[in-house]
């Protein structure tokens, strides 16, 4: 008896992904829920689970581009073969073996830099910052190795300052959003051309998805954006108040992202159709509010979402923002975290953007884009004084929301962050 192994639903308009890598051979034992692969879509990278224990059979080949619900192996002697488990004992590591560790303790793209260069995990981690291998940690270990030329790194050439990530922008909106910051590396440009002074890079398969499913946004709805700007002086103000006893009660740091995750929930509330999509020619409404919030990464935005957010107080939101901007950062999140989403939240200030106008998630009718906090003069009750300010714009697909809606979601919004307290009282 043979089980399929079919590649799961990886997110809302996510139809393929990429066979990253196998990490069990044709003819291994796997155990059921045992990770055997590794996926790459434009959202983020995920391990698959064998559904079941007994002998893998794989059907494609790594690099591969597979559907979604497409059977990629079978798992053999399924309800025959007693629970497999995994592999304990390895083979003691010798100079040309990589020591072995629990697939739990290395992320998904750790685990195939480790492999790939058949590195050492064990002898990275006494020179890793805190004791942890990240990607950028890995990759920094990799170029030391190269750069010596005799196969065998030096740990002491391998500091945390390789690995730090860049500084912030000039003014950047301190504790505005979860986004993580590139590293100056990974935007270098090449260092071979040709005569004309060119070099030709094909773009990689997650950026070629990347690249169509923007185009397909916007050429399948009717994508319009509307602006407002808020004056953030009462967050700031209570923030500043209570981010001490906030971070001892709840043991995470109160940001900007919480008031602005409540307000969005308040205002989806008063206007739900913001929070339905279009399907064919009807109106699909949501019970519940599921909040995707954009984090950038090496490979471009995911998008993790925080579901039935309206349940959930500021210091479970803010927990639930930190671990999921870690799991991103580090290729752990799960598929369910990545699925469902019914709005979505993007923050280019933490990048320095001052105004922009975000694409739509799909299917989702509608995006919020928050940017760079800066303080400007303003007018109030007739005099000039300075506040810090941000533009934020709403875009929305025009087919299913109207002018109207729009412009009064993205006030309700405004008049939520001004005064806080009705985001307590929830009037």
């Amino acid at each position: 008896m043979a089980t399929p192994v079919e590649v799961p639903r990886l997110g809302e308009s996510v139809t393929t992904a990429i066979l990253l890598q196998w990490l069990k051979k044709d003819g291994d034992a796997v155990a059921k829920d045992e990770p055997i692969c590794l996926l790459e879509t434009d959202k983020a990278n995920v391990d698959l689970n064998s559904p079941a224990a007994g002998v893998i059979r794989l059907s494609r080949k790594a690099g591969d581009t597979v559907n979604i619900g497409e059977a990629i192996a079978q798992v053999e002697g399924a309800g025959e073969v007693a629970a497999i488990a995994p592999p304990a004992a390895m083979p003691a590591p010798t100079a040309s073996v990589a020591a072995p560790m629990a697939p739990e303790d290395l992320s998904p793209a750790v685990r195939v830099l480790v492999q790939e260069h058949k590195l050492d995990p064990a002898a990275m981690l006494k020179t890793a910052p805190g004791g942890r291998l990240t990607k950028e940690f890995v990759l920094a270990y990799v170029q030391e190795r190269q750069t010596n030329g005799n196969g065998t790194p030096k740990p002491e050439a391998v500091v945390p300052a390789k690995v730090a990530p860049p500084a912030p922008p000039a003014s950047p909106p301190k504790g505005a959003g979860a986004s993580e910051q590139l590293s100056p590396a990974l935007n270098a440009p090449p260092k071979d051309f040709d005569a004309a002074g060119e070099r030709r890079v094909k773009m990689t398969k997650i950026r070629q998805t990347i690249a169509k499913r923007l185009v397909q946004a916007q050429q399948t709805a009717a994508i319009l954006t509307t602006f407002n700007e808020v004056d953030l002086t009462e967050v700031m103000a209570l923030r500043a108040k209570f981010k001490e006893r906030f971070q001892e009660v709840h043991g995470v740091g109160l940001g900007f992202m919480s008031f602005f995750a409540r307000a969005v929930v308040m205002a989806l509330k008063e206007f739900p159709r913001i929070n339905a999509y279009l399907e064919g020619d009807d109106v699909v409404y949501h019970q519940h509010i599921n909040l995707g919030i954009a984090v950038s990464t090496e490979r471009g935005l995911a998008v993790p979402v925080l579901h039935k957010i309206e349940n959930m107080s500021f210091g479970r939101i803010e927990t639930e923002i930190k671990r999921l901007a870690t799991a991103v950062r580090d290729n752990k999140l799960a598929i369910e975290e990545l699925s469902g989403g019914t709005f979505t939240i993007t923050n280019g200030g933490v990048f320095g953007s001052l105004l922009s106008t975000p694409i739509l998630n799909p299917p989702q009718a509608a995006i919020l884009g928050m940017h760079a906090i800066q303080k400007r003069p303003v007018a109030i009750d007739d005099k000039v004084v300075i506040r810090p300010m941000m533009y934020l714009a709403l875009s929305y697909d025009h087919r299913l929301v109207d002018g109207r809606e729009s412009i009064s979601f993205l006030v309700r919004v405004k008049q939520s962050l001004e005064d806080p307290a009705r985001l307590m009282l929830e009037i």
